[in-house]
């Protein structure tokens, strides 16, 4: 049995749309799966797995009941005057009935301004998930080891409600920051600066691991974190690939301009290892590399070739000196993030944005003109090398609003939470790890068992 497509329907943007979804799905489960399970001591790798898993599940349910249509729908409060308030956020409501599974995607512009794409809007709704889905799960990094996965389970929901929808919006829905040209081509603000300064908020709430296993800081199976970071660069490809909305030369561009950015992040920090006097390692390496992801996240389709050059090995340079030497800073130190996620998410993340005010060349194809059939430069995307500030000072405010509110709404968010579920492991949980809190472990002790569930003494089976 056949059928014809639908006027409107373009089966190459249908099928790349679902695809690059499903790269970004792949980056979460398994890439950051296995990366974190990989990454983090023995004891505490099935916590770090089944915590990633169970993020993914909420963020799914609660997007398609009402968080997409805060990100991405029609403004809650419409006006075509450019007030900060008027579009901040959009309207709750189900992405579930036929119609918004098969009909046409349609995306809010600048100001209610609706421009609608070649796919169906479940397919606009699976996307957007997977990028709000990495987005607690990336944060979820800073705070390994300690955190009540009760705690955890609330805060992603109230977290993506509140933070995440209102970010996207501004930025990407056709909000205040969207209206006056700030751009995010994947989310470099959205994703990696909030998530960045949300982990950081969160692991100084919460506080710090135990005191041996901040001493004993090894990870352990490095192939898993090999095989994670692999999974996260080649997922990368749908991240900012599929963010053009077509299958065309926009989404090639953004693909090469990605790996090309982390190709030189990686070679850059593996340099500075050498020039620092240090030895060349696997795990800094994969922090070189995440960092060239982020960084060109926000510039993938709106800079050239030589700007993600530059874009990478800034980026990288800035952020290995914040990680091996600003580390040590009280601000830094002070506060336990596990997976130092400020550095390879949140500054690379700002860092990014800013160069995108810096590189972004006019002559970059990005949008697509659907009633016309042809592709539009995106004039307004000069950067300071092109002439113009303009970019470069949207490109702060955005970033600055971005680190103001995801610091000040996690805290609060957190503190919420903390009055009815405590955000932190009981101390005997957190002395035993996963066989108190999972009832197995990663790699099972007792031979025999292939690591089935062991009861666990009431005395110390005391997870809240």
């Amino acid at each position: 049995m056949t059928s014809e497509a639908l006027p409107w329907l373009n089966q190459g943007d249908t099928a790349w749309q679902v695809t690059a979804a499903t790269l970004v799905g792949l980056m979460s489960v398994p890439g950051l799966v296995v990366l974190y399970g990989g990454v983090m001591q023995k004891r505490w790798s099935i916590n770090s797995m089944m915590l990633t898993f169970l993020t993914f599940s909420v963020v799914l349910v609660i997007w398609v009941l009402y968080a997409f249509k805060m990100g991405f729908g029609s403004p809650m409060f419409p006006s075509h005057h450019p007030g900060f308030l008027n579009a901040f956020v959009g309207s709750p409501g189900p992405s579930l009935s036929p119609a918004q599974l098969q009909g046409h995607a349609t995306l809010p512009g600048a100001y209610g301004t609706p421009s609608q794409e070649n796919f169906p809007q479940s397919a606009l709704v699976y996307f957007q998930f997977v990028f709000a889905a990495i987005t607690p799960i990336l944060s979820l990094g800073s705070v390994l080891g300690r955190v009540n996965w009760k705690a955890w389970c609330v805060y992603s929901v109230l977290w993506i409600s509140i933070v995440y929808v209102v970010d996207a919006f501004l930025i990407w829905g056709g909000g205040y920051f969207a209206h006056h040209g700030a751009l995010d081509f994947s989310g470099g603000y959205v994703i990696h600066l909030s998530a960045g300064v949300s982990g950081f908020v969160a692991a100084w709430v919460i506080g710090p691991r135990l005191q041996r296993d901040r001493e004993i800081d090894a990870p352990n199976n490095v192939a898993m974190v090999a095989v994670g970071a692999g999974l996260l660069w080649l997922g990368w490809n749908g991240f900012n690939g599929g963010d053009p909305y077509s299958a065309a030369n926009s989404a090639a561009a953004a693909v090469l301009n990605t790996n090309l950015a982390t190709a030189v992040a990686f070679l850059v920090w593996v340099v500075c290892d050498m020039v620092t006097g240090r030895k060349p390692s696997l795990l800094g390496g994969v922090n070189g590399m995440i960092v060239g992801l982020v960084a060109i996240t926000p510039a993938a389709g709106f800079v050239n070739g030589w700007g993600a050059i530059a874009d990478g090995g800034i980026a990288s340079i800035i952020v290995y000196y914040a990680m091996n030497y600003a580390s040590s800073w009280r601000f830094f130190r002070s506060v336990d993030d596990t997976l130092g996620v400020i550095y390879t998410h949140g500054i690379a993340g700002f860092m990014g944005g800013l160069l995108t005010g810096v590189f972004a060349d006019p002559g970059m194809a990005v949008f697509y003109d659907v009633s016309g059939k042809k592709y539009i430069p995106a004039g307004s995307a000069t950067g300071l090398v092109f002439g113009s500030a303009t970019l470069l000072k949207w490109q702060l405010f955005a970033g600055l609003w971005v680190i103001v509110f995801s610091a000040v709404a996690t805290y609060v968010i957190l503190k919420v939470i903390g009055l009815f579920i405590p955000l932190r492991m009981s101390d005997e949980n957190m002395e035993i790890g996963d066989v108190a809190e999972h009832g197995h472990e990663v790699y099972p002790s007792d031979i025999p068992s292939l690591g089935a569930y062991q009861e666990v003494p009431a005395a110390v089976a005391t997870s809240v």
